[in-house]
C-alpha cells in the first residue's frame, strides 16, 4: 500500500505583476542554489523569479521574456512551458512539443463540432533550451564563474522547420513514430513532454503521453552546443543512439514532472487524458546508470511508488515538482498546481503551494 503524502508546510508565493494566466497555470518550477524560485506558466512565454523573503514566503518577482534569450517564432504562439530544471550554471526549460485540439465553447453546436476537428501545431512549443543564470538574473551570455577561458551561452535544441531535431528523429521510432508523425493531440494520449530533469548535458524528458499499455516513457538525450546558440543531439557512446527510452510502470499514469534526488529520479505522475485522477510520486533508482533502453516495473528494485498526493476532483492539478531545502537537507519536495483551489489564493497576486516530506 502506498502512503499518503505528509504535508510539512505551505509556502506563499507573492507575484507583483500577477495575472490569472500566471498564478492559475503554474506548470514548472526549479530552485537555484541562491535560493531563488523560478516558475513558468503554460499560458505565458515568460519565466518568473521569486526570492525568499520571510519564512514560508517568496516574493520580489522579476519577469524575464524568453524571447530576449532564445529565438522564438513570432507567429508561433505559446511555448506551453511544461519542464524546468537548474543545472550549473543554467536554467533549462522545455515546451510541451505537443499539438492541441480546439476546445468547444458550448455556445453553438455547429461551430463546436467544427472546432473539434481542428488540430493546431505551434512552433514555439518545440523549444528545449538553456539560459545562463548569474547573480539571480538570466543572461544571454556571460563569463563562466569558474573557468576564465569559457563563457556561458543561451542555446536551444536545433530547429527543423516548425519542430526540432528530436521530433524528427522520433518520427522513425518504433514506439513513438506514429504518435509524432500523425500529430495526435496531447490530451488524447498524444506526444506531450511535461517533465524535465537535467544532469550536466544529459536531459531526461518525462512524457505525459503516450502511455503504451499502461507504461509511461522517459526520453533521455545528450546535447552539445555545436554552433553559437544551437544544441544538437549527441550519439551515446555505448550504442550510437541519439536518444534512449526508459519505460516505467506508473499504474497507467503519465508523467507530470521530474527532478533528481541524488542520482535517483523522482517522478510526479498523473492522468494522461483530460480528466481528474490520482497523482502519485515514484522513484526511479540509479537513473544515470542505464546505458541502454530500459524497462522498470514496481518491485524490481529500481522503481518504487513512494506516496499519493491529496486528490481534488476539479482543482489542484499537480504539475510542478522541485526539491525543497528542509532542515539543511533536500528531504522535502515542493508541488505547484495548475487550476488551484480558490482557498489557495489568500490575497490578490498570491498563491499557496505545498511542501511534502520525502
Amino acid at each position: 500500500m502506498v502512503d499518503s503524502a505528509f504535508l510539512l508546510s505551505r509556502i506563499l508565493l507573492r507575484f507583483d505583476q500577477s495575472s490569472p494566466d500566471l498564478i492559475g497555470n503554474i506548470s514548472a518550477a526549479a530552485i537555484s542554489p541562491d535560493g531563488s524560485l523560478w516558475t513558468g506558466s503554460d499560458e505565458l512565454n515568460t519565466i518568473e523569479r521569486l526570492s525568499p523573503l520571510d519564512p514560508f514566503v517568496y516574493g520580489n518577482q522579476k519577469s524575464f521574456a524568453i524571447a530576449d534569450f532564445l529565438s522564438l517564432d513570432q507567429q508561433g504562439g505559446e511555448i506551453d512551458i511544461e519542464g524546468m530544471d537548474y543545472s550549473p550554471h543554467y536554467l533549462w526549460i522545455a515546451g510541451s512539443h505537443s499539438t492541441k485540439r480546439k476546445r468547444p465553447k458550448g455556445k453553438n453546436a455547429v461551430k463546436d463540432i467544427r472546432r473539434l476537428k481542428e488540430v493546431a501545431t505551434e512552433p514555439n512549443r518545440y523549444l528545449l533550451g538553456r539560459i545562463p543564470i548569474q547573480n539571480g538574473n538570466l543572461l544571454k551570455s556571460c563569463p563562466h564563474p569558474q573557468k576564465s577561458d569559457q563563457a556561458l551561452t543561451a542555446a536551444c535544441l536545433q530547429r527543423h522547420q516548425d519542430t526540432n531535431v528530436l521530433i524528427e528523429a522520433l518520427k522513425e521510432d518504433v514506439h513513438l513514430g506514429d504518435f509524432v508523425a500523425n500529430t495526435l493531440p496531447s490530451k488524447e494520449n498524444g506526444f506531450d513532454i511535461e517533465g524535465l530533469a537535467v544532469y550536466r548535458n544529459r536531459l531526461f524528458l518525462g512524457l505525459r503521453g503516450p502511455v503504451l499499455r499502461g507504461w509511461a516513457i522517459i526520453l533521455e538525450i545528450e546535447v552539445a552546443e555545436t554552433e553559437p546558440g544551437i544544441l544538437t543531439l549527441q550519439p551515446f557512446r555505448q550504442t550510437g543512439q541519439r536518444y534512449k527510452k526508459h519505460f516505467v510502470d506508473l499504474d497507467g499514469l503519465g508523467i507530470r514532472d521530474l527532478c533528481f534526488h541524488d542520482d535517483h529520479l523522482l517522478i510526479l505522475a498523473g492522468p494522461t487524458m483530460d480528466l481528474a485522477g490520482a497523482t502519485r510520486l515514484f522513484q526511479l533508482k540509479y537513473a544515470l546508470s542505464q546505458e541502454n533502453d530500459s524497462l522498470s516495473c514496481q518491485g524490481d528494485g529500481r522503481l518504487d511508488a513512494l506516496l499519493d498526493l491529496p486528490f481534488h476532483p476539479t482543482a489542484d492539478k499537480a504539475e510542478g515538482l522541485t526539491l525543497f531545502p528542509c532542515f539543511g537537507k533536500s528531504e522535502a519536495f515542493m508541488v505547484l498546481y495548475d487550476s488551484p483551489q480558490s482557498t489557495r489564493m489568500l490575497e490578490p497576486g498570491a498563491i499557496l503551494v505545498d511542501v511534502f516530506k520525502l
